[in-house]
């Protein structure tokens, strides 16, 4: 008797859709092989939730969510939606709510070299040599969560005739928040190379002085994981300088936004870079690239960080390690055998090695 997996998708915006047609030929080909019967229920999340409920989080998409055994979303956002009224819905409001109704506090993102793209890299061959890293954010504190608010100065309070409006975003943390995801690296790390990275900026930010008191204290629990502390100005320039020293790397919401995305020019582009968004609830897995609205409905996407975060799920939460095997191995295989979309490919790739989406997705199918 076949086996029932249910997968919540989120195909969202832009190039979300077309993405998620070639999670949806995969995750098939996977269920042929390995005897599992994928049970798909897609729903509606960012600027096309916004356009069809008014909502970039409706109701029945938060409750498929939390039906799923897993959550596969491809991408959000888009210039259709950008806004600067803070009374409009935002695409971005139904991704940061979805992570906080489900309890998803840690964002796990891998940062590995696939040798035959070691030339797409904006590196040196050298420098990405041995590139092989974790980069853990927290989700659910900080910045984005915090108090925020506009609001009207007084008259002269700058000096004559300077009234204006005036606008603030609170960054908050918690022992407990901070605790949770020291402890979710370390573990990690355990599994790895025995090393974090705990990346703050102790030497002006309160909260960062707490979380590096709190970082500190889990790491008496792990004697057999080295700590290392590095300010975040610092870690942007050591990415760069020699990214092969980190393999897990751990820091706050805002900063590992940013820290993930600098990261994943490493590999040669956003489009090979994957994620998991892990807690209490339903685990997400999600491509870390946006949605790519200036390429969007033409066919030419790379697919593969989102195949990336089905290799991911299929192993932190279906407990498929050979179907993600199989997985890890059609895609290297596809590489190996000069197969590129146009963001991953050299000046020199031969016309008939040059993949669209749809095509990327049939090679590593066909390699299933």
């Amino acid at each position: 008797m076949s086996r029932a997996v249910r997968i919540c998708l989120l195909p969202g915006d832009g190039i979300g859709p077309e993405i998620t047609d070639e999670a949806v030929k995969v995750l098939l080909a996977l269920g042929e092989r390995h005897g599992v019967v994928f049970d798909l229920h897609e729903a509606l999340l960012g600027g096309a939730a916004i356009d069809q409920t008014g909502s970039a989080l409706p109701d029945r998409t938060l409750a498929e969510a939390r039906a799923a055994d897993a959550v596969l979303l491809a991408a959000i956002g888009g210039p259709a939606w950008d806004t600067t009224d803070p009374d409009r819905p935002r695409p971005e409001q139904g991704l940061l709510g979805l992570r906080k109704e489900l309890g998803l506090f840690a964002n796990l993102r891998p940062v590995r070299i696939f040798a035959p793209l070691a030339d797409a890299s904006t590196l040196r061959p050298d420098v990405i040599d041995g590139v092989d890293m974790l980069i853990v954010r927290e989700l659910t504190g900080g910045l984005y969560f915090g108090e925020r608010a506009r609001e009207r100065e007084v008259a002269d309070a700058g000096g004559p005739g300077r009234a204006g409006m005036r606008a603030y975003d609170t960054c908050v943390y918690d022992e407990f928040e901070i605790e949770r995801i020291a402890r979710t690296a370390f573990e990690a790390a355990r599994g790895r190379r025995r090393l974090v990275h705990s990346v703050d900026k102790a030497n002006v930010l309160e909260t960062s002085r707490l979380w590096r008191e709190v970082v500190h204290a889990v790491a008496a629990d792990y004697p057999d994981v080295a700590l290392v502390d590095m300010l975040v100005d610092n870690a942007a320039m050591q990415l760069v300088r020699r990214p092969a020293q980190f393999d897990v790397m751990v820091t706050e919401n805002m900063f590992g936004d940013i820290l993930s995305d600098e990261a994943s020019m490493l590999t040669g582009s956003l489009g090979m870079l994957a994620s998991a968004s892990l807690g209490e609830g339903t685990a997400l897995y999600e491509p870390s690239h946006g949605s790519a609205p200036d390429i969007a409905g033409r066919g030419v996407a790379n697919p593969l960080a989102m195949l990336l975060s089905v290799e991911l799920m299929l192993r932190m939460s279906l407990d498929m390690d050979a179907a993600a095997d199989d997985l890890s191995a059609a895609i290297a295989e596809t590489l190996g055998a000069g197969f590129r979309t146009a963001d991953i490919a050299a000046d020199d790739t031969p016309p008939e090695l040059l993949m669209g989406t749809a095509e990327m997705g049939d090679q590593v199918v066909a390699r299933l």
